[in-house]
C-alpha cells in the first residue's frame, strides 16, 4: 500500500509540474505587447476618408513638381502662374461628360449612383437625361456668362461640370452666386432669387472654388472669353461670374472635404490631368483676389 501511495504522489507532482509548463507557454501569447501585435483595421474605416487623406498627401507632393513655378507668389504673378500650369490639360467632348461624372461624383456609399450638387440627392447613374426625376450636366460657371455653350473647352470643363437635378438646374438657371432668397423645392437648402442663387452650406465653398478655377484658366486664349469674377450680379452674357466678395466668404466658410479633394484626384489621373489649384490651395483664393 505505501508503494501506492507513493506512485500516486509521484504522477500528481509530474502533473502538476506540466500544466504549470504548458500555463507558462502561454501566457507570453496572451499577454503580447500591443506593439508588436499586429493593428486591427479600424471598424469603419470608409473608403472615403482612407481616399481623402490618401488624395491630401498627393496633393502636398505637387508642391515640388506641378505646382513648383507657383509657390512662394501672390496676386497677379501667382493667377499667371496657375493659368500657364492648368491650362496643360485633355480636353473631352460634351457627350463623354456623361460617363466622366459618374466616376468623378460617384456616391462614396453607393457606387451605382452620384451625388447631386446642389441637393445632395444621391441618385442611380442610370438616370441620366433631360426628363423629370433625372440628372443632367450643370456648368457651374453658367455657360450664357461668355456665350462658350457646350463645346470643346470651357463648356466641357469637368472642374465645373456637376451632375445636378433637372428641375433644380433649371431654377438656377444662369444666375449669379449670392447670399439669400427663398427655399428651392428639392434643393437641400439652396436659396434663390430673381438674380442669384445660393447653394447647399456644404457645397458653398466647392462652387467658390470652381468658379475660381475657371477665372483662372480661362484668360481670353483658346478662342474663349477672358472669364473673370466680379461683385455683381445679373451679368448675363458677359464673361463675369459674381458675387466675388460672397465667393471668398464661402471658400472660408466651407473649405475642401473629402468628397471634393477625391474629386479632383480623380479628373487630374483619369480625364483632364490638371488640377483645380483652390482645392489643393484655397488659401490662394485670398491671395490672388
Amino acid at each position: 500500500m505505501l508503494a501506492i501511495r507513493m506512485r500516486t504522489r509521484r504522477r500528481k507532482a509530474v502533473a502538476f509540474a506540466t500544466t504549470a509548463a504548458l500555463t507558462a507557454l502561454a501566457v507570453p501569447a496572451l499577454t503580447a505587447s500591443p506593439a508588436t501585435a499586429a493593428p486591427e483595421p479600424p471598424a469603419a474605416a470608409s473608403a472615403p476618408v482612407a481616399a481623402a487623406a490618401a488624395a491630401t498627401a498627393v496633393a502636398a507632393d505637387y508642391d515640388s513638381t506641378y505646382y513648383r513655378n507657383a509657390i512662394g507668389k501672390t496676386g497677379t504673378a501667382l493667377k499667371s502662374s496657375l493659368h500657364t500650369i492648368i491650362s496643360s490639360q485633355t480636353k473631352l467632348s460634351y457627350s463623354a461628360v456623361w460617363n466622366a461624372l459618374k466616376a468623378t461624383d460617384q456616391d462614396p456609399n453607393n457606387s451605382g449612383n452620384v451625388i447631386l450638387l446642389y441637393s445632395g440627392v444621391s441618385r442611380s447613374k442610370s438616370l441620366n437625361g433631360g426628363n423629370t426625376g433625372n440628372w443632367n450636366r450643370e456648368h457651374v460657371w453658367a455657360k450664357s456668362h461668355g456665350d462658350f455653350g457646350t463645346s470643346t473647352g470651357p463648356g466641357t470643363d469637368l472642374h465645373h461640370l456637376r451632375p445636378t437635378d433637372v428641375q433644380v438646374n433649371s431654377i438656377r438657371g444662369n444666375k449669379d452666386f449670392d447670399n439669400g432668397g427663398s427655399a428651392v423645392a428639392n434643393g437641400g437648402g439652396s436659396l434663390t432669387d430673381s438674380d442669384s442663387f445660393e447653394p447647399r452650406d456644404a457645397v458653398k465653398g466647392d462652387v467658390a472654388r470652381m468658379i475660381l478655377y475657371m477665372a483662372v484658366r480661362y484668360e481670353g486664349g483658346d478662342g474663349w472669353a477672358d472669364l473673370e469674377p466680379n461683385n455683381s450680379v445679373n451679368n448675363g452674357s458677359n464673361p463675369y461670374m459674381g458675387r466675388l466678395s460672397v465667393l471668398k466668404q464661402w471658400n472660408e466658410q466651407d473649405p475642401p472635404d473629402a468628397f471634393e479633394k477625391r474629386r479632383n484626384q480623380v479628373i487630374h489621373d483619369s480625364y483632364q490631368h490638371n488640377r483645380n489649384p483652390f482645392v489643393d490651395h484655397p488659401e490662394w483664393v485670398e491671395a490672388i483676389w
